[in-house]
């Protein structure tokens, strides 16, 4: 209880109700939004549970690429989660230990998560595509001291050296505990102590695009209670059927199939497959009765080289996270589903910072306004100081909000930098216009001058996929002698297109159409884009390749 006599769950749930009320009036929703701040919280308790309660509607609702499909109603997923809890416990689990989770969407990936909580165990999350090298890192610097994984994924840890419990899910492997025979385990979990809202709940190793993976800590309340505000952007609401398409052990995935749509009471869709298929996933929304979508900008511009209308029923939202989406993608979209894809920004570190919610106003190429709960400032890049037209995106630290990290990990310095001067520092450039509209510039070590000129590759690359022969691409400065740097675009080139002269001269064509002399493209190289394993391009070696100088490459010179 609070010092007024409220609980946790209540304070949660007024918050959460005044968002409901609000989903399509922003003005008052960012003005009167408020974060609950509750001393002692435990979401998987406090909130799940208690939602659980004689609730027999679909919280899961998973569909393998065979056919086969599963349903798990919020009352089955708290009893199950209750008896994972007392089997974990049984086997060593205790308050604080740290759990490596390497799952792909399947039942026991959620379970586990409820149940870690309610035994305030600390959740590691880890895609299954890490090898051997990525898991000793999160073993030692994670100081994890137990693991669970699937079968296929059992023999990477032969050389991952330290004494931590083994736990196998879905068979059996000799010297692993197998997940099994939870039929005699209770289902009414008595916790040991109280869950303190500042307590360890996660911790998310970053995608390292640029240097070694970053150990970003989170508590029980500002992933739990800070996806309120990612809730409120993707427009969920109770009874409604979410999909977002994310791979387990990123941070997207707490988002949008964890805690923004169990927030609102709303169902988590999956269709799992082994090879991306934009038909049949739509004909699985569309059997599933999909209200809400989200999906990072990949997956979008595949989506787009199929024929949209054979969605009958188009969701009624629909979200892109996790790099800024091209306009061209949005305005296909728009023109065969009738709705209008909403970006949003975050980080690993924090929840939604800015983001276009439902009924507000949309600005082409905008990410929208600050979201509920969020005071965003653009700091100078040369000054630091606050109220930039064009500077670093930055949450102001005053106004506490929930939805933060609590910092980097065993790195306090790296905190202490990121958090200087009253603000959290994200490392992106944004740009706001007169009514506070704020437009993704690129990361501040992307942003590059040539000639003098300040060149955003995200804005180079949007104007590149308007084209129809780039699938992808990815824009780096390159060493000129005049110039200083030059736009050299690396490309991915859509089906029916070939690498050759003969393309690259169309798109220098299509570039000097479209942009300003000062911008324009002057080198292309064709081939595939170094991605981290959560897909994110290495832009850093595409930045080292193209210092190194390569005789694939062609030059706007040499067509004219």
């Amino acid at each position: 209880m609070t010092t007024d006599g409220t609980s946790a769950t209540e304070q949660f749930r007024t918050a959460r109700d005044f968002l409901l009320r609000n989903r399509e009036d922003y003005d008052a929703a960012y003005e009167g939004f408020a974060w609950p701040r509750p001393e002692r919280f435990n979401w998987a308790l406090d909130w799940f549970d208690v939602i659980a309660q004689g609730n027999d509607r679909t919280a899961l609702h998973i569909v393998e690429e065979d056919g086969t499909e599963s349903r798990f109603s919020f009352a089955q997923l708290s009893a199950r989660s209750n008896r994972v809890a007392n089997w974990l416990r049984a086997r060593g689990v205790r308050t604080g230990d740290r759990i490596v989770v390497m799952l792909g969407n399947q039942a026991e990936l959620w379970e586990i998560a409820l149940a870690a909580m309610k035994l305030r165990a600390v959740v590691i999350p880890a895609t299954p595509l890490l090898g051997p090298v990525d898991l000793r890192d999160r073993i030692d610097r994670g100081r994890a001291r137990h693991v669970v994984v699937r079968p296929e994924d059992t023999a990477k840890f032969d050389d991952v050296p330290g004494d931590y419990t083994r736990i196998v899910v879905g068979g059996e492997r000799e010297g692993w505990l197998a997940y099994t025979g939870f039929d005699d385990v209770s289902d009414v979990f008595e916790p040991e102590g109280i869950t303190l809202a500042d307590d360890p709940l996660m911790l998310y190793f970053t995608s390292g695009t640029t240097a070694q993976p970053k150990l970003v800590e989170h508590t029980h309340v500002s992933y739990p209670v800070g996806h309120l505000a990612t809730m409120y952007w993707i427009g969920l609401k109770p009874g409604d059927v979410h999909l977002n398409i994310s791979s387990p052990g990123w941070a997207k995935h707490a988002w949008s199939n964890l805690f923004a749509p169990w927030n609102a009471e709303a169902t988590v869709f999956i269709h799992n497959y082994a090879r991306f298929d934009a038909g049949r996933l739509m004909a699985e929304m569309d059997r599933a009765g999909v209200t809400s979508f989200c999906a990072p900008p990949t997956v979008w511009r595949m989506l787009i080289q199929a024929d949209l209308t054979q969605l009958r029923t188009p969701p009624r939202e629909v979200v892109a996270a996790g790099e800024p989406l091209n306009p061209e993608v949005i305005e296909q979209v728009r023109r065969d589903w009738g709705v209008t894809i909403r970006d949003g920004f975050g980080q690993t570190e924090t929840a939604v910072q800015v983001a276009n919610s439902p009924g507000q106003e949309l600005k082409p190429g905008s990410m929208g306004r600050p979201t509920p709960g969020f005071a965003v400032e653009l700091l100078d890049p040369v000054t630091g100081a606050p109220g930039a037209a064009e500077g670093e995106i930055s949450l102001v630290l005053g106004t506490d909000p929930v939805g933060l990290m609590a910092g980097y990990h065993g790195d306090p310095e790296r905190t202490a930098q990121a958090m200087a001067g009253g603000y959290y520092r994200t490392g992106d450039i944004g740009s706001r216009d007169a009514d506070g509209y704020i437009t993704y510039v690129g990361r501040a070590d992307d942003v590059f001058k040539a000639s003098d000129y300040k060149i955003s590759p995200f804005e180079l690359e949007s104007a590149l996929l308007e084209h129809e022969a780039v699938a992808e691409a990815a824009v780096v400065p390159a060493p000129d002698a005049v110039r200083l740097a030059v736009p050299k675009a690396y490309v991915v080139l859509a089906e029916g297109f070939e690498p050759g002269p003969d393309t690259a001269k169309l798109l220098f064509e299509h570039s000097r159409a479209v942009l300003a002399p000062y911008k324009r493209l002057r080198r292309i190289e064709f081939g595939a884009l170094p991605k981290t394993v959560s897909g994110k391009i290495r832009r850093i070696e595409l930045r080292e390749a193209t210092a190194a100088g390569s005789a694939a490459e062609y030059r706007e010179e040499d067509f004219r």
